[in-house]
């Protein structure tokens, strides 16, 4: 096996040296020769001159030495010709082993056939000789044999030469190298070794980054302007009309005037709430680019700057399913702060009841992603869910709810029940000793302004029955989730009891709303939320425009799925009790959270009155015309739903005949016989159960079939009979 590149580098001058005793003049030859297999091999240039000149050295020793020799002189003096060639050869030995490469900008030819500049090839030579390989010296190991350094770029600006690439390993393989690592290598600190977070990327390619020399210092601005964030801060944002007066500042890290991390503290007085659009204000930045940390004592306040926002790259929903149970605090895991910290929800508190949850968020934000979560977490935390969902079929984990109310009608009926399992429970927890046995349940409300502004046509009865809940219901084990596009007082029917009642009795997530709509300032003032405009939370990270500009004309993608960085979505605000809030973003839904429920059935309500009676419930309206008087007690309610009209049925006369009706013989009033037209109902609410992936309600089945509920119930129970359709909590799908 002949000797590596290395050992023919280091040991072809020794050999030089030697020559001229034996071979003279041809001793030329052989540096010509060494010189040229040098250059072959791809050494760096410092090396290759460093070798020409230990050659020429031994070439003119050895010409010398041929002459004395012929001439017959003294062979000693031939000899000491020999002392020259060796000192070159141990001046070349060192040279090759104390050589780092080259920091100085290089040209910008490229190599022939490499597609690299001189000194990408360079950097290139470096990473294959002492981190991937192929080939490794006697003496030495290689860091990690095949992590080869992929799409190397150089980058020089002036003074400052960096490059970048990415580590690379065949499938199945991760990457070991490490910042030190590569520090050794190139010979500069670690601190100017970046790479990237693996979590965030393929176990097989990490981004790299290497800061071949140090940064530029920040350039200081003349005159006396303040430049660091210190001067900044004591200049705009300590000041008497700053957003932090009295406040000084401790930088605690700076990587430059757009990313860096301090505390700001003021002398034994409490900050108290901040207004972050003032404070983005003094600090001339964008309200996205600053995320406040409040600390454990209310003098001090934690401040955050940056230029790539820190939650860009989001957390996995699969990567911590472990965490999306409820802890024994009643929290469950809703995402991830801007510090990295993971950001918990309450759904419920330990010997009190269950929590509220106010939800904000506009189209595109990230919503019906964190309701979906939600839901998850509810199943697996053996808590029921009553769903009421306006706009039908918008929500994916549906499945997991032990009631759910599909579309406008059906949606207001779950509200009903919701209500009405409230009268129940305090019917029967008559004493507070109650040993609490029944499961917690939540009732969430999607679209929530579809109910209680005042253009609903449910406005008044929604709007009564959530302020009961919100108020009355925690204590008995029932907690609200409700969810707008907007905070705006109009979309929770211009109610303060709602929104102070959900903001005491747990916490509020704030999405991006849509311009000019989300302000919480004014009449939409939250505490501890002061200055935040969620408007002002951008669709994009900076720099995707330019993404989207370079177009692909391949054709559409169909099993792409969407990354992190596409958008930021679940990216706002998370405001707990009596906290400061916070920036963070919801776990990005890699896999649909139905998938995580482990095909388990959904955690059923306790048998009692209002559940057996949930159906005639769901369609009794619970106050009077004026939208006041709601009744008051279990016992009312299910006098009022006993012998109260239905008013999802109409009246025989009153039903449109679907599309494929075929109505038979009437019988005596007008009324269509029961016999073929009723029969090819069957094949219909077949079709739409098959099309639609989420179970249904008997009267939803009914409403979307354009007939009466009282024709499909019948149909359904044959139909299950059949074993061509299953029935779960009142709930039908396909089977």
């Amino acid at each position: 096996m002949g000797p590596t590149r290395a050992q023919f580098v280091q040991y072809a001058p020794a050999a030089l040296a030697v020559v001229p005793l034996a071979a003279g003049p041809w001793s030329a030859l052989a540096a010509a020769a060494a010189g040229a297999g040098a250059w072959a091999v791809g050494v760096s240039a410092p090396v290759l001159r460093s070798l020409i000149a230990c050659g020429l050295t031994t070439t003119g020793c050895g010409i010398a030495a041929s002459e004395v020799l012929a001439a017959g002189m003294n062979p000693l003096i031939a000899l000491g010709l020999a002392v020259p060639a060796g000192a070159a050869a141990l001046a070349h030995h060192r040279n090759l082993t104390g050589h780092a490469p080259a920091l100085v900008p290089a040209p910008t030819t490229k190599g022939a056939g490499t597609g690299l500049t001189s000194q990408e090839q360079v950097i290139a030579a470096f990473w294959a000789e002492f981190i991937s390989g192929p080939t490794q010296t006697e003496d030495r190991k290689l860091i990690q044999p095949g992590a080869n350094l992929e799409q190397l770029v150089l980058q020089v600006d002036g003074g400052h030469v960096a490059f970048t690439g990415i580590i690379t390993l065949p499938p199945g393989q991760q990457v070991r190298v490490r910042e030190g690592d590569i520090a050794s290598v190139y010979r500069v600190p670690i601190s100017q070794i970046e790479l990237g977070d693996p979590k965030h990327y393929a176990p097989n390619a990490l981004p790299v980054t290497v800061q071949l020399t140090a940064p530029a210092a920040q350039t200081q601005i003349a005159a006396g302007a303040p430049t660091t964030p210190q001067e900044l801060w004591a200049a705009y944002v300590a000041v008497p009309e700053g957003a932090m007066p009295g406040t000084s500042l401790t930088v605690t890290r700076y990587d430059g005037p757009l990313d860096w991390e301090g505390t700001a503290t003021r002398d034994r007085r409490a900050i108290g709430t901040v207004n972050l659009q003032d404070l983005a204000g003094n600090l001339d930045l964008e309200t996205i680019q600053i995320a406040l940390a409040p600390g454990d004592k209310p003098s001090q306040m934690g401040i955050r700057v940056m230029r790539e926002h820190a939650l860009m790259h989001g957390t996995m929903l699969s990567s911590v399913a472990d965490e999306l149970s409820m802890d024994s605090r009643g929290y469950v895991r809703a995402g991830t702060y801007v510090d990295g910290r993971p950001a918990l929800l309450p759904l419920a508190q330990p010997g009190s009841g269950a929590r509220h949850l106010y939800l904000v968020g506009g189209s595109r934000s990230g919503k019906s992603g964190l309701l979906e979560q939600i839901l998850l977490s509810a199943h697996r935390s053996n808590i029921a869910v009553i769903l009421a969902s306006p706009q039908a079929g918008t929500i994916a984990g549906a499945s997991l709810s032990a009631y759910l109310g599909d579309g406008l009608a059906e949606a207001m009926g779950a509200l009903r029940l919701a209500y009405a399992m409230l009268l129940d429970r305090e019917d029967r927890y008559r004493s507070p000793a109650f040993p609490f046995t029944d499961p917690l349940v939540l009732v969430v409300i999607d679209e929530a302004h579809m109910l209680l502004s005042a253009s609903s046509p449910y406005h008044d009865e929604a709007k009564a029955i959530v302020e009961q809940l919100t108020r009355r219901s925690l204590k008995r084990g029932i907690g609200v989730v409700l969810a707008t596009q907007t905070p705006l007082a109009e979309d929770l029917g211009n109610s303060t009891v709602i929104r102070s009642q959900l903001l005491i009795g747990g916490g509020a997530v704030f999405l991006r709303c849509a311009k000019g709509q989300g302000s919480l300032v004014g009449a939409n003032a939250v505490e501890g939320a002061e200055g935040i405009d969620l408007s002002r939370i951008p669709s994009q990270w900076p720099g995707q425009y330019a993404k989207v500009a370079d177009r692909d004309m391949s054709g559409l993608a169909t099993e792409v799925a969407a990354a992190p960085e596409d958008g930021t979505f679940g990216l706002g605000y998370l405001l707990t009790p009596g906290s400061q809030a916070v920036q963070f973003r919801s776990l990005h839904l890699d896999v649909p959270p139905v998938s995580l429920a482990g095909g388990k059935r959904p955690v059923g309500i306790e048998d009692c009155d209002a559940w057996r009676e949930r159906d005639a419930i769901a369609r009794t309206p619970m106050v009077d015309k004026r939208g006041k008087n709601l009744v008051g007690s279990l016992a009312d309610l299910l006098a009022v739903a006993e012998g109260a009209p239905s008013s999802q049925e109409p009246a025989a006369h009153h039903i449109p005949a679907g599309p494929h009706a075929v109505t038979g013989p009437a019988r005596p009033g007008g009324a269509p016989a029961a016999s073929e037209g009723q029969e090819l109902i069957k094949p219909r609410i077949l079709e739409l159960l098959r099309e639609h992936s989420i179970p249904m309600t008997a009267e939803t089945i009914a409403r979307k079939l354009e007939t009466s509920a009282k024709h499909v119930k019948p149909r359904l129970s044959e139909l299950k009979k059949q074993n061509k359709v299953t029935n779960e909590n009142g709930l039908w799908r396909a089977a």
